[in-house]
């Protein structure tokens, strides 16, 4: 009796190249079409790909109980004299990764894929990947419910795509502010921005597009951001009440503390501000009115801490008039702000005394 081939089959081959480009989950659209053309050929393509994901399922699962330290097994020099390069894995390792007899573990697994085939070839479209552009303009912020029950805040003047498939859920913020109430799945959602990949671990969370820098706030459950679009170093791991903040030049990590009820004022209306630059909250500002706070380049790094309504612009004036350190002045194309010079300082110091 022949011994069973080491050589893995083209199907195979085929099969573990989709799997794999999967898992990294950054595939092209094009990507994307070509792995649904290849997965619905036969029911044979789709068994060998599920068998894939099994297998990379369970190799993981073995090695995550192997008690011992892979680094160190790894540097360790070669056996002598065994005549091959075959490690014995422990019984509990090798009992996770064995499999189940074929036919037993595979009757569900055709059904499966027989109801899936079946059910693209009658035109279901939501087998199949699609994208969808969400745009909120001045002044109108939305409320979305994707197609996976996942709801989106889409804040003024922002915008996002939002890419399901079978094996992913991917949202691009291209500009402005967005909160996500992500819904359980099986699949993966995850957000990128300003070269950023926030990967939610169930969670409610927010991401906004500053001048300088991302900010990720948490309100409720976990999210980890890895820098280079995903590709990179994991930069931070957020739980509910974290804030974090990256350059897009360095990508620099400043993390720091807020209240959940903070980060989601917007949602109801309110701008809220704590030690920001006011350049930064005019921005917020300018989303939502007509008439716009033009905030001079002497001004603009003037930190400042407040908690407004987004439409009140009688508030905000009486707000920023309280400042000593500015003046302003309102005109038909906008309320500006600049930095008072000191023979100013000196006439309202003395007006008010």
């Amino acid at each position: 009796m022949s011994a069973p081939s080491l050589h893995p089959t083209a199907l195979t081959q085929a099969a573990a190249h989709w799997h794999a480009l999967q898992r990294q989950g950054d595939v092209t659209p094009a990507q994307q079409r070509a792995f649904m053309d290849w997965l619905l050929v036969s029911p044979e393509h789709l068994r060998e790909y599920l068998v894939i994901s099994e297998t990379a399922g369970a190799l993981g699962e073995a090695l995550r109980a192997m008690p011992i330290d892979l680094d160190a097994l790894l540097a360790a020099p070669a056996a002598q004299g065994t005549g091959d390069n075959v490690v014995q894995l422990p019984a509990r390792a090798l009992r996770a990764a064995a499999p189940a007899p074929a036919r037993r573990r595979w009757l569900p697994g055709i059904a499966a894929a027989a109801a899936l085939l079946m059910a693209v070839g009658i035109g279901t479209p939501l087998a199949w990947p699609h994208t969808t552009r969400y745009v909120a303009a001045h002044g109108t912020p939305r409320q979305i419910e994707l197609s996976d029950h996942s709801v989106l805040h889409l804040n003024a003047e922002s915008e996002v795509s939002v890419r399901m498939s079978l094996f992913g859920r991917r949202v691009e913020l291209e500009r402005g502010q967005a909160s996500f109430v992500v819904a359980p799945d099986r699949r993966p959602f995850a957000v990128h921005a300003g070269g950023l990949q926030v990967t939610d671990i169930g969670t409610t969370f927010d991401v906004a597009l500053l001048r300088e820098q991302a900010r990720i706030a948490v309100s409720e459950g976990r999210v980890q951001v890895h820098g280079d679009g995903g590709r990179g170093r994991l930069l931070a791991d957020l739980s509910a009440g974290k804030v974090a903040q990256v350059d897009y030049r360095d990508q620099r990590v400043q993390l720091r503390d807020e209240d959940a009820a903070s980060m989601i004022a917007w949602w109801q209306g309110r701008i809220v501000f704590r030690d920001e630059p006011l350049r930064e909250v005019a921005d917020r500002f300018n989303r939502s009115n007509t008439l716009r706070l033009r905030v001079g380049d002497d001004a603009g790094a003037l930190r400042l801490t407040g908690n407004l309504r987004a439409d009140d612009l009688g508030s905000l004036r009486a707000f920023l008039d309280q400042q000593p350190a500015l003046v302003i002045q309102q005109r038909a194309d906008g309320i500006h702000v600049r930095m008072r010079d000191v023979a100013e300082s000196v006439v309202k110091k003395n007006s008010s005394n």
